[in-house]
């Protein structure tokens, strides 16, 4: 199990957003955090930790120039994610990352087209593709969702489906989006059935606010799967001290801190 860093990108600044509220007319846009220093910063930050695999996400547009900051900043270190089609996606790994994140290219109009996954394939290939599956509860079961989260697709998270997935792509990104950006908890439901289901690199992301948290996701996940924590981390105004975190991540690898300790 590893921490997976991140760089949320929203008019170009470095945030912190409940996701289901982003986009969302019913209700204002809750911004958790606004940070006063650029995407450099963060990936530097992240460079001189020695924390690979992260992702920066462009939420809407405005957000390519501090992106672009974050991947010249830590070449081959961090996924990039919003916007990635076939057109731009070699781009993105020409400017330094490790990886694109892909959702709404492959979730279109609640479908998913397989089409423009082969087409990924063949110009980038599996290896270098990640596919956001983040997802939201409806009918007791998890759907992934597209438009900033907003729209349902048809497409169920389960063990067959992501096992299909997992032919064509490299890594899985799984937000809890009910969950997400609130500091309340984790999807304790679906850490647990990607831990059973899962046969490639997963990142679980959602509502992750403790240690207690990262060892209960490490035991129902299997240590199968890595974690990103947002909000709740001290450097995006949160309680989780981000410093304590990376020594978790870096002294602990696969053992769970109270395993470790003992």
């Amino acid at each position: 199990m590893k921490f997976r860093p991140c760089i949320d990108l929203h008019q170009g600044s470095v945030k912190q957003i409940v996701g289901g509220t982003l986009n969302d007319n019913s209700r204002p846009l809750i911004e958790n955090y606004i940070s006063d220093k650029d995407a450099s910063y963060f990936a530097q930050l992240f460079r001189n930790d020695s924390l690979t695999g992260g992702h920066v996400i462009m939420l809407g547009p405005g957000n390519e120039r501090e992106a672009l900051k974050a991947l010249h900043t830590f070449p081959g270190g961090l996924q990039i994610g919003g916007g990635i089609t076939v057109e731009n996606a070699s781009y993105y790994l020409r400017q330094g990352a490790s990886h694109v994140i892909v959702t709404s290219y492959v979730f279109k109009e609640g479908e998913i087209l397989y089409k423009n996954l082969e087409r990924l394939n063949q110009e980038i290939g599996k290896e270098k593709l990640v596919l956001d599956l983040s997802c939201r509860v409806k009918n007791g079961a998890y759907y992934v969702t597209t438009n900033r989260w907003q729209q349902f697709t048809n497409f169920q998270v389960d063990a067959e489906n992501l096992q299909k997935l997992a032919k064509f792509c490299a890594e899985f990104l799984i937000h809890a989006v009910d969950v997400e950006g609130m500091c309340q908890g984790f999807d304790v439901d679906l850490v647990e059935k990607l831990g059973l289901w899962t046969t490639i690199p997963t990142t679980y992301a959602g509502g992750v606010r403790s240690f207690a948290d990262l060892n209960l996701i490490a035991e129902l996940g299997q240590k199968k799967l890595d974690v990103t924590i947002g909000s709740a981390l001290d450097m995006f105004g949160g309680d989780l001290p981000y410093k304590d975190v990376v020594r978790w991540q870096k002294e602990f690898g696969q053992l769970s801190i109270n395993e470790a300790d003992s």
